[in-house]
């Protein structure tokens, strides 16, 4: 455990020096995806006043998800083929899993991190409000909703050849990001039951279903333990799957 911390707290580090670089490479898109959904089109009468409150819970949990992908499957490619910079923490005194374990770990903490940043932009940006008493327990889903982002980052970097993981990016992003719930609330797709069906199946929507649960009540959405259920599942699921590959592409 002192070795995983003192992995976990190198990387920490490194990420605190890097602070304004890491965080444009994640919030510029939803800053300009919230100003323009929910302010510029508000403003020109094209979608309702309150479409903000729908849209900041979204967006927040878009921030967190993708994150979490991202800054978990990037740098773990380059570390596998150019860099060559995983041979360091694959020679700490801890289980190889367990460097799989921190690159979880980690990437939730930097997708969470986004997340958060984006909370006081939402604020100042839209007139919206949250009931003080859910935001702990928004804080938990958004949380688990990264862990879920960085599972699937580790499949991603251990399975995906570097040379193709900006096309993997530019084909699988966009679709989860406009499938995942994150610009309208799920129940309210009864009219496209087949978009409906492929939005269920991305783990995104649960998250922000999860947020707009606690933090707006009154719009429809989807159950809180099915968005919690679901979670818990696909973290496990992915992070399984990511670990089993880490140590496969560790060991080879």
């Amino acid at each position: 455990m002192r070795a995983f911390t003192a992995v976990l707290s190198r990387d920490v580090l490194v990420t605190w020096r890097e602070l304004p670089s890491f965080l444009l490479q994640t919030i510029v898109q939803p800053l300009f995806v919230l100003f323009v959904f929910g302010t510029v089109l508000t403003d020109l009468g094209y979608v309702q006043s309150g479409y903000g409150a729908v849209l900041l819970p979204g967006i927040i949990a878009l921030t967190g998800f993708f994150g979490a992908v991202q800054q978990t499957s990037i740098p773990l490619t380059l570390d596998f083929s150019w860099t060559r910079e995983i041979e360091d923490r694959l020679l700490a005194p801890m289980p190889i899993h367990l460097v799989g374990v921190e690159k979880i770990l980690f990437g939730a903490l930097r997708g969470l991190v986004s997340a958060l940043c984006m909370v006081p932009i939402g604020f100042v940006l839209l007139d919206t409000t949250w009931p003080l008493p859910s935001l702990p327990l928004a804080l938990g889903v958004l949380t688990l909703g990264t862990f879920c982002g960085a599972a699937l980052g580790l499949v991603l970097g251990t399975v995906v050849h570097p040379d193709r993981i900006n096309t993997v990016f530019a084909v699988l992003v966009t679709p989860m990001m406009f499938t995942g719930a994150t610009q309208f609330p799920l129940p309210q797709l009864d009219n496209l039951p087949w978009f409906q069906w492929v939005c269920a199946l991305n783990p995104l929507t649960y998250v922000s279903e999860g947020m707009r649960a606690l933090l707006v009540p009154a719009v429809p959405h989807v159950p809180l333990w099915v968005c919690l259920d679901v979670l818990f599942v696909t973290t496990a699921l992915f992070g399984w799957i990511g670990v089993k590959g880490f140590l496969r592409r560790s060991l080879d």
